[in-house]
């Protein structure tokens, strides 16, 4: 994949093999239960087969991957949260002690935290040279989107092949299915801006309260947004185009990891409202990524149901959660495992010699 343009890399997936699916759905109709008893249960583990090519499903070597990246949107009055929280919660990632790590520990998944752009210096002596924090830095954050472009064109494509270059990571280390998760203050609205332009849909539809803001917040995310759209126009059909203009690093370095795991045929779990912007942006370049992806969970930002609406996919998971860092993906990532330790340890009817009448 190195000297390929997002582009290139975006034309080289394919969908999955179809002939797996069916290979999959006729073990399923075999298995010691009335049938489709364990509900979408099946769905996963036969979609799981698809991806990976195989009858014998299996993700034993997880991975979440927590893109950074700050907004020069906060200065709109758009987040409850100053931005230098993004550099502490990096700290705290790289400590053990937040929400993705504690339910990365669960699943066994390995957390990696990419700096994409944020705007303060990781200068924590405990951060420096840490192996778990990769830097990709594309520079202190984007730029405030409701007076010009968030990003240069060529800062967009390269958030995406950062975002390749992470997972690619993990991937030649035998990671076989990694979880998309962000970090970032204000970053719930180039997310909701993202929704609108791809999505086709009303800005007070996509928008959220994200960190909590109260009503003059909620009011000025949407008048940013408005504002943004209005004054930069992105192009609904150019994927790279709305990234560079309303959107951000880590929701470019989501994209591209999205891209990298669907042009390995590894299976990707989304999270929420940010990474599916991510999403979105990856389902432009090319539809047929949905193949490889698992939606993790369906989060409290109102806009979210819109995006999954849009891209066709159920949510693993609906607990009412809007923390983001992965966290979702990572607790969708312990039912995929038992969808294909189902499939796999499940006896078929003539194993178990039962009778199907």
């Amino acid at each position: 994949m190195k000297d390929l343009s997002v582009i290139q890399i975006a034309n080289s997936i394919s969908s999955v093999d179809t002939s797996y699916l069916q290979k999959a759905e006729q073990h399923t109709s075999r298995l010691v239960m009335p049938p489709r008893a364990l509900g979408r249960m099946h769905d996963i583990s036969e979609k799981l087969c698809s991806i990976q090519k195989t009858l014998t499903p299996r993700i034993d070597n997880k991975a979440v991957l927590v893109f950074a990246g700050d907004h020069g949107v906060l200065e709109e009055g758009v987040s409850a949260f100053p931005q230098v929280v993004s550099k502490e919660m990096i700290r705290c990632f790289l400590k053990g002690g937040a929400g993705i790590n504690a339910f990365g520990r669960q699943v066994n998944a390995e957390v990696k935290v990419v700096d994409a752009g944020i705007a303060s210096e990781l200068d924590f002596q405990d951060v420096l040279g840490h192996e778990d924090l990769w830097g990709y830095n594309l520079g202190p954050g984007t730029a405030n989107f409701a007076r010009g472009p968030a990003m240069s064109p060529e800062q967009a494509e390269q958030s995406v092949l950062n975002g390749i270059a992470a997972a690619n990571r993990l991937l030649e280390s035998g990671v076989e299915i990694i979880g998309t998760g962000d970090m970032g203050i204000g970053n719930t609205t180039p997310a909701a801006a993202i929704g609108t332009v791809i999505g086709n849909t009303s800005v007070q539809s996509m928008v959220g309260r994200g960190t909590g803001v109260d009503d003059q917040g909620l009011e000025n995310k949407i008048t940013a947004i408005e504002k943004g759209i209005g004054l930069n126009n992105p192009d609904p059909d150019d994927a790279l185009d709305v990234l560079g203009k309303v959107g951000g690093f880590e929701i470019g370095g989501i994209a591209g990891c999205i891209l990298a795991c669907a042009y390995n045929s590894i299976p990707v779990v989304i999270d929420g409202f940010i990474s599916t912007a991510g999403a979105l942006i990856a389902c432009k370049l090319n539809s047929s990524v949905l193949d490889y992806m698992f939606a993790g969970h369906n989060s409290e930002e109102p806009g979210h149901s819109y995006m999954l609406n849009y891209l066709g996919l159920q949510p693993v998971l609906n607990l009412g959660m809007r923390l983001g860092e992965g966290t979702g993906g990572a607790l969708a990532m312990g039912v995929i495992d038992s969808a294909a330790r189902m499939f796999r340890e499940v006896h078929t009817f003539e194993q178990a010699g039962v009778s199907e009448e």
